[in-house]
Order: C-alpha cells, then sequence, then structure tokens
C-alpha cells in the first residue's frame, strides 16, 4: 500500500453550501485505538462539528466518531473533544486569519492517507441566504442545460 493511498472516511457537504472556504490545510487527528477501528470502517460524522483554536492548540467539536461494536470498556465518548495535529506556524496564520471579521474554521473531510487518520479543514466565510440563493439558480441553470444538450446529442 502506497503513502499516497487515500480513503474518503466522511464529508461535509453542508460546509460548501453554508460557507465560502477560502483556503484549506490537512490535519493530523488524535484518536485512541477503538476510534480508529470505527473510522475504518467508515463510522463517523462531521456535519455539526466545528473547530475553535484555545491556547495555540486547535480542537475539533461535535465530531461523531460511533462506538467500536468490539470495543466495550475501551471506547471512548463519540462525541469528545479531538485535538488536530498542525504546525506552529499554521495554527498562528490561522488565529490571525479568524480575528478577522467573519472567518471560521470547518472541518470538510475525514480521511485517511496512508495508515494515518486525517481532517481536512478549511477556512471559511459565512454565506448570506441571497449567496445560498445564487448558488442554488447556477445548479438548477446548469442542471436544465446538461439536460438540453443531451436532448440535442440524440
Amino acid at each position: 500500500m502506497s503513502k499516497d493511498s487515500y480513503k474518503l472516511i466522511a464529508n461535509n457537504k453542508k460546509a460548501y453550501h453554508d460557507y465560502f472556504i477560502e483556503e484549506t490545510y490537512e490535519a493530523g487527528i488524535t484518536l485512541v485505538g477503538t476510534e480508529v477501528k470505527s473510522l475504518r470502517m467508515g463510522r463517523c460524522n462531521v456535519k455539526e462539528s466545528f473547530i475553535r483554536i484555545e491556547k495555540g492548540e486547535v480542537f475539533i467539536y461535535g465530531m461523531h466518531i460511533s462506538p467500536y461494536e468490539k470495543g466495550n470498556i475501551f471506547n471512548k465518548d463519540p462525541l469528545r473533544v479531538r485535538k488536530l495535529l498542525l504546525h506552529k506556524r499554521q495554527i498562528s496564520k490561522l488565529t490571525g486569519q479568524i480575528a478577522e471579521k467573519g472567518y471560521t474554521l470547518v472541518p470538510l473531510k475525514v480521511y485517511f492517507r496512508g495508515s494515518l487518520a486525517k481532517v481536512e479543514i478549511g477556512l471559511a466565510r459565512g454565506k448570506k441566504l441571497y449567496d445560498k440563493r445564487q448558488d442554488i439558480a447556477k445548479k438548477d441553470q446548469r442542471r436544465e442545460a446538461e439536460k438540453e444538450f443531451k436532448i440535442r446529442m440524440r
């Protein structure tokens, strides 16, 4: 198995709907053994989760990793706060950008790169209601255009 292998576990489509994603970062995540086994089975949800920087460390809140069936007493709380691993330079850069108005950190994907669990986090700016409506209108137009194109091709 190569180091570049990539296995997607969870995707946060809601984040792309609610935010403009300015930059993305790859962060490691600290897990215990049964959580890793549960992740390998694909039992993870990041839809309602969010990221905070506290005292120079990055934490993810609300990330749900289902308890491993055979884990019994070794299972941890599925919604516990987990530490994300980033370089100090990246953390200080993110802290400065979050201090600006309207920026936040959101988890976008959870995946395995090689044997390591990773989280892709995005520096995001919130969308207004009219921005969401514009996105929906663009998708509808593109869908209609594709439908027309398919009809013409026949």
